[in-house]
């Protein structure tokens, strides 16, 4: 599901947030956290959404279409219902198209400006160049949305449906391809799947991160008014008086001021996330488009980070960039520390990117599709 409300829209109920927050009162709704979640999602250049993709506000929408290019079942025959018969008329002009290729046509009564009429392949056993015409889809429709001024595009899974193509295949061309173009261009991608039978990560993977889940999640049903009066008699029976701190192991000192000078350490005690997130990027080698394209995120975001030492992220912000900079997870939890964070076991989400980091892939968008998967929220603004 996502939701069509205006950029304007989210601000004044951002401000609303700000004010109840002053006031003291922070019981937000369940309505609050939904439109603050799509506030934030504006700046993931792919996302991924349970949506009818006739419904999609965006410049394109991509028809998974066959060769002849005048419609059919699924998502074909749905494009053509709510588009009109004008839409017809115009694709029976095109002469088909070849499969791997795109042809685009207008959007006709759709809420789309275009249709991008992609043919993706057959799946046979995967030996046929498979993959290879489905990137080519991917690819071809994109370039097409990008020389028609398209800002925006969606997509369904190619090939995922009567086509027979394995849906985790499919799911892992499709990001790979979009991920790879978004490198080098500016456009918001979405990944539109209608319902959960329509999407799957593979059985194996799905199954590995549900055992490491019920190893790791903890149900919190704890009591709050238990939980004061336990805190209560926990201090009552300390001294009053405060305890030193306990010295730094010699190995840990010597290992910490081999690293880096005495005034750089003290220097990034009171750093602040951005200018945490700054150093590291330059420790990394990466250009900063380098870092905020890997960790999915916008350039607008990025610049608002750069201009604004004091810049309070959303925690998915955070794990993107320490994503892309590949952060151990001792690092990850002191990035996240500095915009108020911590990665928990009370979290699914947390979870499932503690899994991803502890088996070394930091891969942004592999781990978005697992989080989609477990009906978590995803990595990025």
């Amino acid at each position: 599901m996502t939701w069509n409300i205006s950029i304007k829209f989210l601000e004044s109920r951002i401000k609303v947030f700000l004010k109840k927050l002053m006031l003291g009162d922070i019981l937000f709704t369940n309505v609050d956290f939904q439109l603050l979640n799509e506030w934030e999602g504006c700046f993931m250049p792919l996302q991924m959404i349970r949506n009818d993709i006739t419904k999609m506000n965006v410049d394109a929408i991509v028809n998974a279409a066959n060769t002849s290019l005048l419609g059919g079942g699924g998502v074909d025959g749905c494009i053509h219902r709510a588009a009109g018969p004008e839409l017809l008329a115009e694709c029976s002009t095109l002469h088909g198209c070849e499969t791997g290729s795109a042809k685009i046509t207008k959007g006709y009564r759709l809420p789309c400006k275009y249709v991008i009429h992609a043919v993706g392949p057959r799946w046979r056993d995967g030996r046929h160049r498979e993959q290879e015409l489905l990137e080519s889809c991917y690819r071809t429709s994109l370039n097409l949305a990008k020389e028609n001024g398209c800002q925006s595009v969606a997509f369904p899974l190619i090939s995922s449906g009567v086509y027979g193509y394995p849906k985790d295949q499919a799911l892992k061309v499709a990001v790979d391809t979009i991920s790879t173009f978004l490198l080098e261009n500016e456009m918001m991608v979405y990944i539109v799947i209608f319902d959960r039978k329509a999407y799957q990560i593979s059985g194996k993977l799905f199954a590995d991160i549900a055992a490491y889940i019920d190893d790791r999640y903890v149900e919190e049903h704890t009591d709050r008014r238990a939980e004061q009066r336990r805190r209560l008699e926990v201090l009552s029976e300390e001294s009053c008086f405060e305890a030193a701190p306990a010295p730094l192991p010699s190995e840990a000192i010597c290992k910490s001021c081999s690293s880096q000078s005495l005034e750089e350490a003290l220097g990034q005690i009171d750093e602040s996330f951005s200018e945490m997130l700054l150093r590291k990027i330059d420790e990394s080698g990466m250009t900063d488009a380098q870092c905020y394209k890997k960790a999915n995120i916008d350039r607008k975001l990025f610049s608002k980070i750069r201009s604004d030492k004091f810049y309070k992220p959303s925690k998915p912000t955070v794990l993107a960039f320490a994503l892309a900079l590949e952060l151990p997870l001792a690092q990850m939890q002191e990035m996240l520390g500095k915009a108020g964070f911590t990665l928990s076991h009370s979290s699914k989400f947390d979870i499932i990117v503690e899994y991803f980091v502890e088996r070394g892939n930091y891969n942004v968008y592999e781990i978005n599709e697992a989080l989609f998967a477990f009906e978590q929220s995803l990595i990025g603004a």
